[in-house]
């Protein structure tokens, strides 16, 4: 089965366009676990990640008439969510800083361990992450976006943008194997 882009109602469409909170107070709270799964990716807290999508919010409805019906509804708002996560990054950071962190010998481990993570395990090791770290991560291996996308959106080079995502990947590498002798340690 094949699943149709979602899309919203006439009804609560040309209420949010008319400004009418009744309809705008829906459509959040329809769109509310999307959209907040998608800022806590970007933010360190869940405080940080409801403000992110209250702003992304505002937003939507500052510009919900130039919404296309014909399209899925839930990319456009991903695009809002997304753009307001990068522009809270940039308000709260004056530039993007190539973080050294340091690495011991990485082990190999049994991916099948993977397994046994649930999404608050994997949360939490995106969250050990630098900020440029994590931006860079989610935007290219989560959203899909291109390095020559991701460096014109953040202003830096791609060749930086290449930078960081492969210290990322090192990182969340060093962090999972930390984070699972911690909690799936055998006790002897």
């Amino acid at each position: 089965m094949i699943n149709k882009p979602e899309k919203i109602s006439t009804k609560l469409l040309d209420g949010c366009i008319n400004g009418k909170i009744k309809y705008q107070e829906k459509l959040y709270r329809k769109f509310y676990a999307y959209g907040i799964s998608i800022c806590l990716r970007y933010a360190y807290s869940r405080e940080e990640a409801v403000e992110i999508l209250n702003d992304s919010f505002l937003k939507i409805f500052e510009n919900i008439s130039d919404y296309n019906p014909a399209l899925s509804f839930k990319s456009w708002l991903a695009k809002i969510i997304i753009n307001t996560s990068i522009d809270y990054y940039r308000k709260n950071k004056k530039k993007l800083l190539i973080t050294e962190i340091e690495i011991d010998k990485i082990e190999l481990l049994d991916c099948r361990l993977i397994e046994q993570f649930d999404i608050s395990d994997i949360q939490s090791l995106l969250n050990t992450l630098p900020e440029n770290y994590r931006l860079v991560f989610n935007l290219y291996e989560i959203e899909g976006y291109k390095h020559k996308e991701i460096a014109k959106i953040l202003g830096i080079e791609e060749s930086n943008s290449r930078t960081i995502l492969t210290r990322a990947k090192v990182a969340l590498r060093a962090a999972y194997q930390k984070y699972h002798k911690k909690k799936y340690a055998k006790v002897i």
